[in-house]
């Protein structure tokens, strides 16, 4: 409906009809300046954020692990017989193959061995080999020497260490392998060690080695429907490819070791792989919901999509290998918590137990902290020799570290100078492959494909709400605001505050016909105080009733989780629960959608019939998509809003969190398919933010 500013002043001055009844328009635009000039004045105090719902989001999530935890609970305490044993190992198999998608064809692995470091027990080659075309992968192969037959073979696969490979505990599980007589080869995982993706000048990382480059291209590769995990998988299937070329290898005997990262990608490596005869991870094996609770944040590459929804657990991927020997290594004082790690032995043992092989499952706890200790290490050597039938000492050998550059596979220490293809453009060529065949979907089928992509669930009558006792005065663009805790599904509340020129503490009042709601970037009490769009949409519309939203995880929700104001920090509580949500198979954003759209069902039943929806930054992904989503939404401006989710994918840096992204979008859809179809809702476009924009503003 179009109304000019002067039919909304003659409402105005009417009464009751307008919310800004009797102000008129000189009055309000008076008002307005002064609060502005109020809230930027020298001598204003300033005002400590509100946040009365700091725990709602953790204890959101906690809930939902805990039902999939009692599910999962449940459903291994039913298998009584061997036959339910195996049925049940068929079965996690084929949802840990749904969970981390297909993998490529096998190509070429182009080995080539560009050194040889001759040690009197041991030799040790470099070498590089193509996981996939281009991808170049850098690993260090020991052989013992003085063996006549074939050795045992095992992959070594890292944890975080800057320096991958070279690391000493890294090096010390390889070296006293070799020492006891096992054909050894570890590699470098992405973005550490040789293998950095985000290099300087100087071969530095400039994101941060490990952590940061996992995140920063692992987020990205959501966008294309990849998992950086599966990528990290095929790395380790592709050298076991390798290793089983070489001729000094007993194929009957082949297993994989790794610590924290690398016990992350040997759990996941015993559910994806069926080659390996033996495992043992190290400091990583325990529950999601342990990790969730105690506001433990874990890579990319450690947050398999789906997997919670599929039901599935750590201990499910060595489920997967049974009944092979499997030995999990663990640590007392460890912040992977050993209570988890206990009860997954204990579940595992009743599952090997059913397959007649309750002594192919054991669990070492070393005394010490997180790390590939000499007392786990000794454990895993115990495991091994026990499972090949090698002979020797059940102790580690002493050994020779030694410097990275002697364990260095490219002349320089980076395989960047090679030509190897970085994994963000690896990222951005699909991302315009998916371009190039999408199809353009008509607004019928936009607003299915964008439904389903956000899981949104049912929505059914009007929610029930809270009414917040009244703050002291925030210096808002009005003198009075009525905060209500919208009930947007059991345990979440959005926060949606009530401008008005009069206090107003009970339920909102009935009407006007039309109502303005902002949805927040980072948090409306602030942005009330500060954000300009806020004061132009009050002297547009004077006598709309006017609305601001927090959807859950901002503003008065923001979490108080994983670290003190980790909410920005690309390791904190922002992504902690976006990364969460992929793994339940519910996009964060589409839950914040939902919060916008129980929010709209709600000011339908406070009888307004029409919405002009504004938002700005973050809060414009999701109200994009309420608006297109939503027959009550009739406006609709947008600020800093994302461009394209293309335009981040394709983007070798980008500065848009976890918490806006939707897995596989690329494949249907792009926002720019929504902007177009918001275009009959009169679509204003301010300023719009691409990939990188806003990095300061977050």
């Amino acid at each position: 409906m179009k109304t000019n500013r002067r039919q909304f002043v003659l409402t105005a001055a009417r009464g009751s009809a307008g919310v800004f009844a009797g102000w008129g328009l000189a009055g309000l635009r008076g008002h307005l300046a002064a609060g502005a000039s109020a809230g930027s004045g020298a001598l204003s105090k300033p005002l400590q954020p509100l946040n009365r719902f700091p725990r709602m989001v953790q204890e959101y999530f906690v809930g939902r692990l805990r039902d999939v935890e009692a599910a999962n609970h449940r459903a291994k305490a039913g298998l009584k017989t061997r036959a339910d044993a195996e049925a049940h190992v068929a079965a996690v198999r084929e949802k840990i193959r749904a969970s981390f998608g297909p993998f490529p064809e096998k190509t070429p692995l182009n080995p080539r061995i560009t050194g040889v470091v001759e040690r009197e027990a041991y030799r040790i080659e470099k070498v590089i080999f193509e996981s996939r075309p281009g991808l170049l992968v850098t690993g260090n192969l020991y052989l013992p020497k003085g063996r006549r037959a074939s050795a045992p073979g095992v992959i070594g696969v890292c944890g975080h260490s800057a320096n991958g490979k070279a690391m000493e505990a890294y090096q010390g599980f390889s070296q006293g392998l070799a020492r006891l007589g096992y054909v050894v080869f570890i590699i470098d995982p992405i973005g550490q060690g040789e293998r950095l993706q985000y290099p300087d000048a100087q071969l530095k990382s400039r994101i941060g080695v490990g952590v940061r480059e996992h995140l920063h291209g692992g987020n990205q590769q959501f966008l294309v429907g990849e998992f950086f995990g599966a990528w990290r998988a095929w790395d380790g299937i592709r050298a076991l490819d390798y290793l089983l070329t070489r001729p000094e290898v007993d194929r009957r005997h082949v297993g994989v070791t790794g610590n924290s990262g690398g016990g992350t990608l040997t759990t996941w490596l015993c559910g994806l792989e069926s080659r390996w005869t033996m495992a043992a991870p190290s400091c990583f094996v325990t529950t999601f919901r342990r990790n969730l609770e105690n506001e433990l944040p874990a890579d990319t590459e450690q947050c398999p999509p789906r997997v919670l929804a599929l039901g599935l657990d750590h201990e499910d991927f060595i489920a997967a290998l049974a009944p092979k020997p499997v030995l999990l290594l663990a640590k007392e004082r460890d912040y992977f918590d050993i209570r988890g790690t206990e009860r997954a032995f204990a579940r595992l043992q009743h599952l090997y137990r059913l397959l007649g092989a309750e002594n192919q499952i054991a669990m070492f706890a070393g005394p010490t902290t997180h790390g590939y200790s000499q007392e786990n290490r000794e454990a895993m050597y115990r495991w091994f020799n026990r499972v090949t039938g090698v002979s020797g000492a059940q102790t580690e050998p002493p050994l020779v570290l030694e410097k990275d550059e002697t364990l260095w596979c490219t002349p320089r220490g980076q395989v960047c100078e090679l030509n190897s293809r970085p994994l963000s453009a690896l990222t951005a060529e699909r991302a315009r492959a998916l371009a190039g065949r999408r199809p353009r979907l008509d607004r019928a089928g936009l607003v299915r494909a964008v439904a389903e992509a956000l899981a949104l669930p049912p929505r059914r009558g009007a929610p029930d709400y809270r009414i917040l006792r009244p703050a002291p005065s925030r210096r808002y663009p009005l003198p009075h605001a009525t905060t209500y805790a919208v009930n947007t599904e059991p345990g979440i509340h959005a926060l949606v505050y009530r401008l008005s020129p009069e206090r107003h503490d009970a339920r909102p009042p009935r009407g006007p016909a039309r109502a303005i709601l902002y949805v927040a970037h980072h948090s409306s009490d602030a942005e009330l105080r500060d954000e300009p769009l806020v004061r132009q949409l009050l002297s547009e519309e004077t006598a709309a009733a006017f609305y601001a939203c927090d959807v859950r995880g901002i503003g008065e929700s923001q979490p108080d989780t994983c670290g003190p104001n980790s909410f920005l920090d690309p390791y904190g509580s922002d992504y902690f629960y976006a990364i969460h949500s992929l793994m339940l198979d519910r996009p964060y954003v589409g839950q914040k959608t939902h919060d916008l759209l129980r929010v709209l069902d709600w000011l339908r039943d406070c009888g307004h019939a029409e919405v002009h929806l504004a938002a700005v930054g973050w809060g414009a992904v999701p109200a994009a998509f309420a608006a297109l989503l939503s027959d009550l939404v009739v406006q609709v401006t947008l600020k800093h809003a994302l461009t394209s989710y293309a335009d981040i994918a394709t983007s070798e840096d980008y500065a848009w969190p976890l918490s806006s992204f939707l897995p596989g979008v690329l494949a249907r859809f792009d926002l720019p398919d929504c902007y177009r179809e918001l275009r009959e809702k009169r679509l204003r476009h301010v300023e719009p933010w691409g990939a990188t924009a806003g990095a300061k503003a977050r």
